[in-house]
């Protein structure tokens, strides 16, 4: 045996990390002549800490500064084990066995991380992942991003969803959104529906398989009350067919001729063209929208209002389709009754909606020009660089704004974003009529930077009438969402942060 002032503690105490930093420091490491190189010694040592490896650490400096002290091959051989044992529980891929920077734990392919940004969503979706074991740390932030995403954020509540695919589908569920899918589904199966917890579960998105259903709900249409909705669905649909037989032939006389001939131009130029340009459903969308415009003189028709039938009727036609492409769907397989029934649904639904925001379209528009102005105000107290960049180059709100009043957006996104953003909106109290402003200041701010860059009058006028969002998703419309209700708790009960 070496002397004492020889003995040297196994594992010294320095400013490098290694296993076993985090133990206590009484009782003290038995020491160990430095020739002994003992494998008991290590394996003790090994027992003593396997709780305190940490995966996220340099594992070739605590390979290197392990085989200054202890044989090559033991050092190896037991880190490999203990990383690969550390894996295991984590549910990783096995590790390889070849020694060397390959020792590295790999990130799971199934769930990439989403950007940084997803992180900036609704706080109570990660909030309850956040008290995770360290030993599963370096897996809760890829889990606490994916959780920030939007609930309905794929074809089925997951993954990436393809544009236009109506319910059903073929994808499995995960997990998580077949626990979300199953909370609707309780929360609809009650005798009596709480809508305000409804709308707290659809702020985040609707799954698609109860969209119909909740979106019916939420506008209104339906009662809360179960046994009260069949009764209610037949008196409604009995209605709007009454209609048709009372109004839908005076289309072709002189007073109302003008009317149906507009609503017989616009319907071509509606998108998806595939879908609107069958000749069955041109003429639902021809009945739907000259009977609201007979029933509703103040306004009549207005160009504009063509686009909100849309959302509407895929949303309901697609719970008939199962797994197919909405915008290249053929609706000469479906049933006539059925084709009867969505077609009475769309009507009402899309009542119930321009109910909210009917001064929008009538004589002059004034709900629009007020809005617009106030779109106008707010931006310039939010980013005051992008207003005077506006006004620098002589560009008016009305030009490109108006559009995004009277469409509602629908011109500026892909369908399948326009039918996530309508499931905040029927969450939303006046969610058409108010929370849109704060989507659209939200939406203009999103494209500063581009903004900023154009010099021309014509060049950006032309961007902002055509923005770049064909490739968006339910993602992108979720980030939009969150800055928008971000803008509405600082605005909303604060009028006079409009005025500078």
């Amino acid at each position: 045996m070496a002397s004492d002032g020889a003995r040297k503690q196994f594992w010294k105490r320095s400013n490098s990390k290694v296993p076993g930093s985090v133990l206590k420091a009484a009782p003290k490491v038995p020491t160990t002549p430095l020739k002994a190189k003992r494998v008991s010694t290590f394996q003790e040592f090994e027992s003593n800490t396997s709780d305190a490896w940490d995966a996220g650490e340099d594992e070739d400096e605590l390979l290197a500064l392990a085989a200054g002290s202890l044989g090559s091959a033991v050092v190896m051989e037991t880190a490999r084990r203990v990383l690969r044992d550390h894996s295991q529980r984590q549910g990783r891929p096995r590790l390889p066995e070849a020694p060397g920077p390959e020792l590295r734990p790999q990130p799971s392919t199934e769930s990439p991380p989403a950007s940084s940004g997803d992180l900036r969503l609704v706080k109570s979706v990660s909030e309850s992942h956040t008290s995770c074991p360290t030993g599963s740390a370096s897996d809760t932030v890829p889990l606490q991003r994916s959780q920030s995403l939007p609930h309905s954020a794929s074809g089925a509540l997951g993954g990436a969803a393809e544009p236009g695919t109506c319910s059903g589908g073929g994808a499995a569920l995960s997990e998580r959104e077949a626990s979300r899918l199953d909370k609707f589904r309780q929360l609809l199966a009650g005798p009596h529906t709480d809508l305000e917890e409804l709308r707290r579960l659809s702020w985040s998105g609707i799954p698609k398989p109860v969209r119909p259903i909740t979106w019916k709900l939420l506008s209104g249409y339906l009662p809360a009350n179960v046994d009260r909705r069949p009764a209610t669905l037949q008196r409604k649909q009995k209605e709007y067919f009454a209609f048709i037989d009372h109004y839908y032939d005076s289309r072709n006389d002189e007073v109302h001729q003008d009317t149906y001939r507009q609503i017989h131009i616009d319907i071509p130029r509606m998108s998806p063209e595939a879908l609107i340009l069958q000749p069955k459903v041109t003429e639902i969308f021809e009945r739907i929208l000259f009977i609201w415009a007979i029933r509703h003189p103040a306004s009549g028709y207005v160009q504009g209002i063509n686009d909100l039938v849309t959302p509407f009727f895929v949303v309901f036609i697609c719970e008939y389709l199962d797994g197919e492409d909405v915008a290249a769907a053929d609706v000469s397989h479906v049933p006539a009754d059925v084709l009867r029934n969505v077609e009475a649904d769309t009507y009402w639904c899309m009542s119930k909606l321009l109910d909210g925001i009917q001064d929008n379209y009538t004589f002059a528009q004034p709900g629009i020009q007020m809005k617009v102005k106030m779109l106008e105000e707010l931006v310039s107290r939010i980013d005051e660089q992008v207003h005077r960049h506006l006004e620098q180059h002589e560009v008016r709100y009305l030009q490109f704004a108006f559009r995004w009043m009277n469409n509602l957006l629908m011109r500026e996104l892909p369908l399948r974003c326009t039918v996530r953003l309508w499931d905040t909106y029927q969450s939303e109290p006046e969610g058409f009529a108010h929370f849109h402003l704060y989507v659209c200041a939200a939406f203009l701010v999103r494209w500063r930077k581009e903004i900023l860059e154009e010099r021309d009058f014509q060049e950006l006028l032309l961007f902002l009438q055509n923005l770049p969002t064909a490739h968006w998703g339910d993602e992108d419309i979720s980030l939009l969402l969150a800055e928008a209700y971000r803008l509405k708790f600082a605005f909303a009960d604060a009028p006079n942060h409009y005025k500078k």
